[in-house]
């Protein structure tokens, strides 16, 4: 969320951000400035009355104690409190109208951001490696999971529907050992700390990080007695959350952390996309990277945790991209996004395996996450970033595709081998 008093004194600014997301800033910020305008007529409209109402009190009190008559002192404090509830209900009602506005802007794309229409616009940034070659048509992994019997989509049909995926043998154990080489290497070579976050969230949660109210089709809500629950789409929500109306000690930023979860997204308007294989799943498995920073700082650690999310491709040999996303295809709640794209050969294509994104204070806004800072007492929003490092399922297809051989089989990268117990996936009983 946008600070009020931002988008009061920046509004050019605000609609040429707009602009830039491909969005029609007068839809979006309808008449913010009469709202405004009407928001700060009442309140001083009612602090006139309350200091007319307390004079009138005091007149009264004083009428009464010489004995004299205080009725019609009496009847104009009444009078005052009903145009103070009626000034104070304009108030209320247009705050409420300019928080719904502010909650449906998006954040504004950092300067460094490409202006563009969507993702035909996104910049380049950095490759690392090469594309493996083959003697032979590489397959998709689908094709390859079915031949190897690890992946199995028919049955997983059967047990929940379209869109979910049961793994076999050394299929399953590639998932887990992805995980555990992931969480490894973040905590033990670049500094994070594990956390395991309850994988359903209340409502509050969703808000804070910008799922909700914008996103609630795309997710799976859980009746809760007489509230809801949500299933979540990322770590990101209940690792950010964590900090929720809290005020952290500007010392211990920054704060990084790191989550294995389950993710669960409807994914809806995207069907008839991606239908083949497990690219778009309805629950899928990620490590997250979350930052909790200040705000002189935020960019450099964006940097810093797109590198660290580059790492886990580089270990495990497989070819990528780095891509910074235009403005008209990011995220509403990031300023700054990049996308690592992997490289899968069975399709021909590069696939996004990671977005990694500087919210700066959008978030922590929304979510009352703040921090102190030293020597200081007035508190500030803090800068949130969080980004895919990786995304289990995406990298299980690259491995699939990238090390496929010949006869079918997969060769499992060096870096994982001490995980997977062994060096090759092979078809059962061969």
């Amino acid at each position: 969320m946008l600070d009020l008093n931002f988008v009061r004194e920046n509004l050019a600014l605000v609609e040429e951000k707009l602009r830039q997301r491909g969005m029609n800033a007068a839809e979006i910020l309808k008449d913010f400035s009469v709202i405004d305008t009407e928001r700060r007529q009442a309140i001083t409209q009612t602090e006139t009355l309350q200091a007319r109402r307390n004079r009138a009190s005091e007149e009264i009190a004083k009428l009464k104690k010489n004995g004299q008559d205080a009725t019609t002192a009496i009847q104009e404090t009444k009078e005052l409190r009903e145009q103070i509830q009626e000034s104070e209900r304009k108030s209320v009602e247009a705050d409420a109208r300019l928080r719904d506005i502010l909650t449906a802007l998006p954040n504004l794309p950092h300067e460094s951001v490409p202006v563009g229409k969507s993702a035909e616009d996104n910049v380049e940034t950095r490759r690392w490696g090469t594309p493996p070659q083959f003697d032979f048509k590489p397959k998709p992994h689908w094709e390859l999971g079915e031949h190897l019997g690890v992946l199995d989509l028919e049955r997983a049909v059967k047990l929940t529907g379209a869109r979910f995926a049961v793994y076999w043998g050394l299929g399953a154990r590639l998932e887990r050992a992805l995980a555990n080489f992931m969480l490894d290497l973040h905590t033990r070579e670049h500094g994070y700390t594990e956390v395991l976050p309850p994988y359903l969230v209340n409502s509050e949660s969703m808000y804070g990080t910008g799922q909700l109210p914008k996103f609630a089709a795309d997710l799976f809500r859980v009746p809760h007695g007489e509230r809801d629950l949500w299933l979540i789409p990322t770590a990101e929500v209940p690792v950010t959350n964590l900090y929720r109306d809290e005020v952290l000690d500007g010392a211990r930023l920054p704060i990084c952390l790191t989550a294995y979860t389950p993710c669960f997204r409807s994914e809806a308007g995207s069907y008839g996309k991606d239908v083949r294989g497990i690219i778009r799943q309805h629950q899928f498995q990620k490590v997250e990277l979350v930052k909790f920073v200040h705000p002189e700082y935020s960019y450099e650690e964006l940097e810093k945790l797109t590198r660290n999310a580059e790492t886990v491709l580089q270990k495990l040999g497989i070819h990528y991209r780095v891509v910074a996303l235009s403005t008209g295809d990011m995220g509403p709640s990031s300023a700054k996004t990049y996308d690592i794209e992997v490289w899968l050969p069975g399709q021909g294509l590069f696939r996004e395996i990671s977005s990694c994104s500087n919210f700066e204070a959008f978030q922590a806004r929304r979510a009352n996450i703040r921090f102190r800072p030293e020597g200081k007492n007035k508190t500030e929003f803090v800068h949130t970033l969080n980004g895919s490092a990786l995304a289990v399922g995406r990298t299980w297809v690259a491995i699939v595709e990238n090390y496929q051989q010949a006869d079918g089989s997969v060769r499992i990268p060096e870096a994982l081998q001490p995980y997977m117990g062994t060096d090759r996936i092979e078809v059962r009983g061969a």
